[in-house]
């Protein structure tokens, strides 16, 4: 391993590469780029009537195959690879969770806004994300453990930290998804500014300091919320349930119920 490389290291697990890692992420999100700009995508429909494209398959090739080996006694639980029955994903102790394109929709409107998601999973909570956006080449990732950050395509790091003032807040929501009872809740904080944005970039807006507040009534999965709830949390937000109990993870259904993320 080469001297510039940083080594990631979690409890009862083998270290492995950060940068392995990142390159990983980086890999599928070019071969996206290739299905994206060869014109309008090829759209499937998956059981649940939601989109598939190529780009989903070529993705997720990419970070099967990149996971197994840089981390081969680990599992993966994938948007594309999710048929694992419960009674033995039950006993992971860690695993990766994984959209290999998060933000379909954005995708198929060609409106940049969609993502790579890797998560690695511990006692069915994230402790490290990675979001890379494919359109920009920014790569966002990090956990509660190392802090998080984001690269930008020319290589520049930086430290993301929320922005917790204790009014003016911006609310970020979904450009594709919203909800009464959303704006319900959120009238309970000090918004003066909602902004809209695909797939996981709301996570990552927050980690930035750009917004205070997430709330998502309707249904995602769960490598939809993983990544981006490692990367809020590592710069200083809180991921629950909306009434403030732990998210979980792992469930017999990997449906999501709603969740709030808000800087603490």
């Amino acid at each position: 391993m080469a001297p510039t490389e940083e080594v990631l290291q979690f409890p009862a697990l083998p270290t492995f590469s950060l940068q392995h890692l990142l390159a990983i992420a980086k890999e599928a999100g070019e071969a996206i780029l290739k299905v994206y700009h060869a014109g309008p995508a090829e759209v499937t429909l998956k059981e649940d009537n939601s989109p598939l494209t190529l780009a989903d398959k070529a993705s997720n090739e990419v970070i099967v195959s990149g996971l197994r080996q840089l981390t081969p006694a680990i599992p993966i639980i994938s948007e594309e690879e999710k048929d694992t029955p419960y009674d033995i994903r039950k006993n992971y102790t860690a695993y990766w969770c994984v959209d290999p394109l998060d933000g379909t929709k954005e995708f198929i409107k060609r409106n940049g806004e969609f993502t790579v998601n890797i998560a690695l999973m511990q006692q069915n909570q994230p402790v490290f994300g990675v979001i890379y956006v494919p359109v920009t080449g920014i790569m966002y990732y990090g956990g509660k453990d190392t802090g998080s950050y984001n690269v930008d395509a020319n290589g520049e790091k930086v430290y993301l930290k929320v922005d917790n003032k204790p009014s003016d807040w911006i609310a970020v929501g979904s450009r594709s998804h919203a909800s009464e009872e959303e704006a319900a809740l959120l009238s309970q904080y000090p918004i003066s500014q909602t902004v809209s944005v695909g797939s996981s970039l709301k996570f990552c807006l927050i980690a930035e300091g750009k917004a205070q507040i997430y709330y998502r009534h309707g249904p995602t999965m769960e490598w939809d919320t993983a990544a981006g709830q490692a990367i809020a949390e590592g710069a200083g937000a809180v991921m629950t349930m909306p009434d403030g109990q732990p998210f979980p993870y792992n469930k017999p259904s990997l449906l999501n119920g709603g969740f709030l993320v808000k800087v603490n």
